[in-house]
């Protein structure tokens, strides 16, 4: 169907369902590839790999079946569907489940495995309701960039269509795939391509402190992350982030237009007064989730950590090892850190398609070191923190896909309907590769800790409690380094996330990437000014085939 065939059309509207048997079959059939993946490359590894792409090709190809009713996965919604379930079994699986559990092993407690098993489920559930109830915000906009879910629509439209987009996105392939052959990140230039300028600058300035710091005369044996600079820049950063949340939440004046903008759209696309409204924005465009139910979903997640930080509390035991005013403590610790390290983790996925999920964790876990609490509890602590964060922000990628394939029916009357049945359709989808992923760990944990087969950051955070903070300059650095993380978080503002996109770039080790976002950025720059703005679907379709191809070399490197 042609775009504008697509858009004009008044014939309604049906998103495909999650349960559907055929649909369903294959999904199911998807999540357990996807979670397999996910723990082979996790704990031979230490990293995950974003299948987004590859559930996509694979329903493309089932899509040219004649049998047995397969041809109906050449719906793009339907393939859309088969990459939200797989990529949320593989995040699921790696690093919402299985990294958790694995610190109580690492750590010579075995004992703990099945309540914090229970503890990262149930973080894992919260999490993606969160992303569920506020995608579509001011706060977390589908329009911001979420690379990877650009490069997942990109590839089944491209599939869909052909032509000269298919051209475009095959061409970024290729060389995103080169790059990753010659070791270097075609991620990083896709993804430069596609966000937001200033936000991934401060990324690219973040990459190449990190790489070149330590070759700076008088700086050759220091290590940033040993000295817990990103990391204290990170946690100025991050409060700021949190303060501008809550400012969001509870600025009235804009609070009440975001919501005129969505009620207008909700009710036949009428739009408000022309003096409210830029009648020169798609209505696609306009927010799917007002502040009020921003508000409601935040405050849902907070509510809904706390009661499993108490459940969590008592399945593990440690309300033995805590006096009462010290349980209380723990428990609201716990909540706050598992709610904001999602938050963190979800802005710098948004900006930028990496989540720091690792550097985050070690940040809480340091504070409770500073804290002075117990070892167990501490190792259920991150165990619960390092649950919540990874499956937020995959879910938004998905989600950023789902929204960019049914853009295509914007101006029809019932598009808004049809856009929030596709979302909870591709949030049931999600459930379903979570709940594989759950029942893959739990059958599988044992037979990879008994081989010796850990996540590597699993083992870092239990050296790490083991050892305990025996650096005290260590202290003295994250609150010095705070203060600049926090000024550059406040002085980008909540749409750019300066702070946390440089922390970000702070944290991550990958050779030239600096060199390919600057360069990339640059390129952007010069066409925008030449070609105009529409020059720029070219540069984000082109984006995105560098981000899978980049993803599906690496992928096959890692197999092979």
């Amino acid at each position: 169907m042609s775009h504008d065939a697509a858009s004009t059309s008044t014939e309604p509207l049906r998103h495909p369902s999650a349960f559907a048997p055929r649909t369903l079959i294959v999904t199911v059939l998807l999540s357990v590839l996807g979670a397999f993946i996910g723990l082979h490359l996790v704990t031979t590894l230490g990293i995950s790999a974003n299948t987004s792409v590859i559930g996509a090709l694979v329903a493309m190809v089932i899509g040219r079946a004649g049998i047995w009713g397969l041809h109906r996965f050449r719906d793009i919604n339907r393939q859309n569907l088969a990459q939200t379930a797989i990529s949320s079994a593989t995040f699921g699986a790696a690093n919402a489940l299985l990294t958790p559990i694995a610190i109580g092993w690492a750590f010579g407690r075995p004992d703990l495995i099945w309540p914090l098993l229970l503890g990262a489920g149930a973080g894992l559930a919260v999490d993606s309701w969160v992303l569920f109830q506020t995608f579509g915000s001011r706060f977390l906009p589908a329009t911001a960039a979420w690379p990877p879910g650009i490069a997942a629509a990109e590839t089944i439209k491209a599939g869909d269509e052909g032509g000269r987009r298919a051209k475009i996105l095959v061409g970024g392939g290729v060389v995103g795939a080169a790059l990753s052959w010659f070791g270097l990140s075609g991620s990083a230039a896709g993804v430069a391509l596609i966000g937001n300028i200033v936000a991934l600058l401060m990324f690219g300035v973040g990459l190449m402190v990190n790489q070149y710091a330590p070759i700076i005369p008088g700086l050759e044996n220091i290590s940033l992350s040993d000295e817990y600079i990103p990391h204290g820049v990170m946690i100025g950063a991050g409060v700021v982030a949190l303060i501008q949340a809550i400012l969001i939440l509870t600025n009235r004046q804009k609070k009440k237009a975001a919501d005129a903008k969505t009620d207008a759209e909700r009710h036949g696309m009428a739009r408000p007064a022309a003096a409210e409204v830029d009648e020169s924005i798609d209505p696609a465009f306009y927010h799917s989730r007002t502040a009020t139910e921003l508000g409601r979903g935040l405050g849902s997640g907070v509510v809904l950590f706390l009661l499993v930080a108490v459940a969590l509390a008592l399945l593990s035991g440690i309300i033995a090892d805590l006096s009462i005013p010290a349980l209380i403590g723990w428990v609201v610790f716990a909540a706050v850190a598992a709610f904001v390290h999602e938050i963190i983790v979800g802005l710098a996925a948004m900006h930028s398609g990496w989540f720091p999920a690792f550097a985050v964790t070690l940040i809480f876990l340091v504070l409770g070191l500073v804290l002075g609490l117990p070892e167990v509890p501490l190792v259920v602590l991150v165990g619960y923190c390092a649950a919540t964060g990874p499956a937020f922000a995959d879910l938004g990628y998905d989600f950023k896909a789902g929204w960019m394939l049914r853009r295509i029916h914007s101006r029809h009357p019932e598009y808004t309907r049809y856009e929030m049945s596709g979302r909870k359709q591709q949030y049931y989808s999600a459930i379903i590769g979570f709940v594989v992923a759950l029942v893959m760990v739990a059958l599988l944990w044992r037979s990879y800790f008994e081989a010796g087969s850990l996540p590597p950051v699993s083992v870092v955070f239990a050296d790490t409690i083991s050892a305990g903070l025996t650096n005290p300059q260590a202290v003295q650095n994250l609150v010095i380094w705070a203060i600049p993380g926090a000024l550059i978080q406040a002085l980008g503002g909540s749409t750019r996330q300066m702070g946390i996109m440089l922390a970000t770039g702070l944290l991550i080790s990958s050779p030239y990437a600096c060199w390919l976002v600057f360069a990339a950025l640059l390129v952007r720059v010069i066409i925008r000014r030449t070609k105009g703005r529409k020059a720029e679907d070219d540069l984000n379709l082109f984006g995105a085939g560098l981000i899978a191809g980049d993803a599906l070399a690496s992928l096959g490197r890692i197999i092979r």
